[in-house]
């Protein structure tokens, strides 16, 4: 009996386990495709991750207003059988679908969602891969009745990013009025790390140039440091007090050296060993100790949100 349910114990851990191989996780923070998905589901693998946009749309008076700034975020769902996706825009406006392929239509559809448009039901476009496009629709009478639909067109797609396009389209496609417009550019793990890399260089030749007031601009506006032995520290103003030197106190050398960096989305983690040497009062000392730190991307810029130190 013990080994019939240790059997099958293991046997509902493997099923779970298969359930959720594909959704996101530590190793695949965007999920990965499920190959027993429609091939179709593949479409949207090169925006499968995170995007930097500029958004640009048409104001009431038909005039284009100014562009924002946007993230756009791609993701495996449905343990790798459909793909979500999440925008959130400067202004704090945010939206996202839920992007499935029906392989009896052969068609995509797409469940919007927006938290400037709470709907009891949400508008669904439907379309399908035209060339290297993704082009969706939905009918959408013109404001002086003729009929029509609005039409979405993913283009120019490639690994590097790609462009959007929103635009009312008469029936026979003739005409077409946009109204609103994306440009994205891929985020790669390759080009955060070297963003945080060089932040962490900049960092060392503030400390070395005793500029306190610099250093708190690494951090986000909430940070909190922990260095050794003291109570957490919180806040800009109390975090560039902890990196005042004393007048007596000379920096010397200041350096980090990562031991790994990962990005997950808008945050990442990296740890390592950092050393010096300061002079005080004629005598000169040296330093080294270890650290684990938290970034946050705020406003397309990494910063340090948590920040943890101890001396070896």
């Amino acid at each position: 009996m013990k080994i019939l349910t240790v059997f099958v114990l293991a046997s509902s851990l493997l099923c779970a386990q298969e359930y959720v191989k594909y959704e996101p996780n530590t190793e695949h923070p965007f999920g990965t495709l499920n190959p027993k998905a429609p091939k179709q589901v593949a479409d949207f693998a090169p925006l499968i991750g995170v995007c930097d946009c500029i958004s640009t749309a048409r104001k009431p008076d038909q005039t284009w207003g100014e562009p924002q700034k946007m993230t756009w975020t791609f993701k495996y769902i449905m343990n790798g059988h459909a793909v979500q996706d999440e925008t959130l825009k400067e202004d704090g406006s945010h939206s996202g679908s839920i992007r499935q392929f029906n392989a009896d239509s052969s068609k995509w559809y797409v469940h919007y969602y927006s938290n400037t448009g709470n709907t009891p039901s949400l508008p669904t476009w439907e379309g399908t891969k035209r060339g290297d496009s993704i082009v969706l629709y939905r009918e959408q009478k013109a404001p002086n009745g003729t009929d029509g639909y609005y039409r979405l067109t993913f283009n120019d797609i490639s690994e590097n990013g790609f462009n959007w396009i929103g635009e009312w389209v008469d029936l026979g496609e003739g005409f077409s009025y946009p109204t609103w417009k994306i440009n994205c550019t891929k985020r790669t793990s390759d080009s955060d790390k070297m963003e945080i890399m060089k932040k962490a260089t900049a960092f060392s030749e503030a400390y070395l140039r005793k500029d306190a007031n610099a250093i708190a601009s690494f951090y986000t506006s909430d940070a909190k440091i922990f260095p050794n032995n003291t109570d957490i520290i919180t806040g800009t103003a109390a975090i560039e007090a902890r990196w005042t030197l004393p007048e007596h106190t000379t920096p010397i050398a200041h350096t980090f050296t990562a031991k790994e960096i990962t990005i997950i989305d808008n945050y990442a983690y990296d740890y390592g060993y950092y050393e010096g040497s300061n002079r005080s009062t004629g005598e000169e000392k040296s330093f080294k100790g270890k650290y684990v730190v938290i970034w946050k991307k705020v406003d397309g810029d990494w910063k340090i949100y948590l920040d943890i130190w101890n001396s070896l």
